[in-house]
């Protein structure tokens, strides 16, 4: 039993390591090969040191999970596979693929995906978010708090280099230079909004996980964490990450308030007061914050005025991007192929200098990349999260499982103007999301807490 307790302590220090690695290399995206390597390396070496818990996971994890888990794998595994040129002409969006080889001379076995090499490194990067779930999968709920504490702990550290970046106009501490935005917070973030949903995530886990130690007039410092998460939230100008910063701060309303009637049960006075004052400090929240939008000085108002935004050329990205869609429509053209084929269906009247490199809407990129399957997955993963979400409401611990749910909603929202999960950190901030829902959500499941 203490040789087990020892291994897991040792399991959870590699994976808050791990973590605190994505946090710091993995923010930049697909550009940063040389980078996201870095933390695959790390995730495969930790995987191998726990081949146990590997096996473990597949033989006693949940099947939904495992089977969601595994279609996952095997879609860009099926992408690479190879086909003669045969059964390759008869799938959409192929013509250009055999043209190509009909120049070249040759004529060979080609993968399913137009550009192999982009499915290949999609398919990598999946080593992280698999490490997560396996090796946590065998943790202490304890650990797992305290794993949790340390992603917070970690956005703190994000939020003062993000002070750096704002202080000196972008000229200072930025990580990712090629997209300067004076003012701007982006932390270990190329992507503003990416930065946002991290804060986004690390305010639901601070504000809903227990404290990780009897620690005196925590309150005080929940309060101060939270505060400071808010405020780093307003600076990166996310419209997204200031909408969806409101979720974690309902949720943490309705704990205290749900709470405090609980123990208030055997006295129906004393509950009709706390609905009382819980209307009016619900009341009194949301007209601060209107106030805040309304009337929010200095750079926190410029984030607000962002609103105000008439032209967005997402929209022009989304007509083209749907086009694109029904021409690979029902197979795909390769999981991380969008950037190459896009190209192809980019029309001229909403052609700009730039290249738009994403879709800014996760769901209609999985379209054009991987089809009907991708479409079926996302809608079966949907389901999986909801179904566990409201399973959740049975637990002793339903408020630390909905932390998890609260960060999945998140990215869920946040993927249908953006694409949170193209990074190694939102990757490996969603994977631990779904084992806080999935090990805390269990009523039948009294593990140490």
């Amino acid at each position: 039993m203490r040789a087990d307790r020892i291994s897991q302590q040792s399991s959870a220090f590699a994976l808050a390591a791990l973590l605190t690695l994505a946090v710091i290399s993995g923010g930049g995206g697909v550009r940063y090969g040389l980078a996201n390597l870095t933390v695959q390396l790390a995730a495969l070496i930790i995987l191998g040191v726990h081949r146990r818990a590997f096996a473990e996971f597949w033989s006693t994890a949940p099947f939904s999970l495992r089977a969601l888990i595994g279609a996952c794998l095997l879609l860009p595994i099926a992408q690479l596979i190879p086909l003669p040129p045969g059964v390759l002409a008869v799938l959409p969006g192929r013509q250009l693929v055999l043209e190509a080889h009909s120049l070249a001379g040759v004529n060979i076995w080609f993968p399913m995906s137009v550009d192999p090499a982009r499915t290949l490194v999609a398919l990598l990067g999946l080593i992280l978010p698999l490490t997560l779930l396996i090796v946590s999968y065998r943790l202490s709920r304890r650990q797992l708090i305290w794993i949790a504490w340390t992603l917070v702990g970690l956005a703190l550290g994000s939020v003062l280099l993000g002070a750096v970046q704002v202080v000196t106009q972008g000229q200072s501490g930025l990580l990712y230079p090629e997209n300067p935005m004076p003012g701007v917070l982006f932390g270990t973030f190329a992507n503003r909004n990416s930065a946002g949903l991290f804060l986004v995530s690390a305010l639901a886990l601070a504000a809903l996980l227990p404290a990780p130690s009897n620690a005196l007039r925590f309150t005080v410092w929940r309060a101060t964490i939270c505060l400071l998460l808010i405020t780093a939230i307003l600076l990166t100008r996310s419209r997204t990450a200031i909408v969806l910063a409101a979720l974690p701060l309902a949720m943490l309303f309705g704990k205290t308030l749900g709470t405090k009637l609980s123990k208030a049960r055997e006295n129906p006075s004393k509950r009709r007061q706390l609905l009382k004052k819980g209307t009016v400090a619900g009341l009194v929240f949301a007209a601060s914050i209107a106030g805040l939008l309304a009337f929010a000085p200095g750079r926190i108002g410029d984030s607000v005025d962002r609103f105000d935004a008439r032209e967005d050329a997402r929209s022009y990205i989304w007509e083209d991007a749907s086009y694109a869609a029904g021409r690979y429509w029902p197979i795909g053209s390769g999981m991380g192929t969008f950037d190459e084929v896009f190209q192809l269906d980019e029309s001229l009247e909403n052609l700009t200098p730039r290249r738009a490199g994403r879709a800014h809407n996760d769901y209609l990129e999985v379209a054009i990349e991987a089809g009907f399957f991708g479409v079926l997955l996302i809608v079966m993963w949907l389901a999986w999260m909801a179904w566990m979400t409201w399973r959740a409401k049975l637990s002793a611990h339903k408020w630390n499982a909905w932390s998890g749910s609260a960060i999945l909603a998140g990215i869920v929202s946040q993927s249908l103007l953006d694409y949170p999960l193209r990074s190694q950190a939102m990757l490996g901030m969603a994977a631990f999301a779904i084992i806080l829902l999935l090990r805390f959500g269990k009523a039948d499941q009294d593990q140490e807490a």
